[in-house]
């Protein structure tokens, strides 16, 4: 199958499918992470019209939709037109893959995109004891199933976490792509499920 991984430069989900023996590109305004040949450095909406796709998965930036940049975002906040652009390109964005692919997924945490995802997802179903709840927007494809459920440990919190259940990662240049990054255990099952 021809598949697109659209904003993702770290090439996780894109090497999980070529990894099944599928014609997987990534595309990113970034260079691919791992140097790859089978990645775009381009706009991913010159990506998604320069041809018809089998899948399209795709991570729209989600610093300005995010529930936790209400601080910022949130209505009457300093930052709250750069929400609503950020809404309305992603939802172009969503309409777009679903013109060009008959099989799309939308990857986003909990934010405030006008339409409900169709599933929640979190690490700790897919082998990573750690949280992070991820809402996918699927268009002709099954919800993941679970591959690997990771109980909550005895101290109460995963490994991603504080004891207050905070994330773990400081303030930092690089903390929005390493908090970005998709998990291999989510990707592995975005690939066996799904191509």
């Amino acid at each position: 199958m021809n598949i697109l991984i659209g904003c993702e430069s770290s090439g996780t989900v894109r090497e999980a499918f070529r990894k099944l023996g599928h014609d997987a590109i990534s595309c990113d305004i970034l260079p691919a992470d791992d140097g790859s040949t089978h990645h775009i450095q381009g706009d991913v909406v010159d990506a998604i019209k320069s041809r018809q796709w089998d899948i399209i998965i795709i991570h729209p930036p989600c610093t300005a939709l995010a529930v936790s940049g209400n601080r910022w975002y949130g209505t009457g906040m300093p930052k709250h037109d750069e929400r609503i652009a950020a809404i309305e390109w992603t939802m172009a964005l969503w309409e777009m893959a679903k013109q060009h692919a008959p099989m799309v997924c939308m990857e986003n945490p909990v934010g405030t995109l006008l339409i409900k995802p169709t599933q929640y997802i979190q690490p700790f179903q897919f082998g990573h004891n750690e949280s992070k709840k991820t809402g996918l927007w699927l268009h002709g494809l099954d919800p993941l199933q679970t591959t690997n459920y990771i109980s909550m440990p005895l101290c109460g919190y995963r490994d991603n976490q504080t004891p207050s259940g905070q994330n773990k990662l400081g303030p930092s240049p690089d903390r929005w792509k390493l908090r970005s990054k998709t998990y291999q255990g989510i990707a592995d099952a975005m690939a066996q499920q799904w191509g």
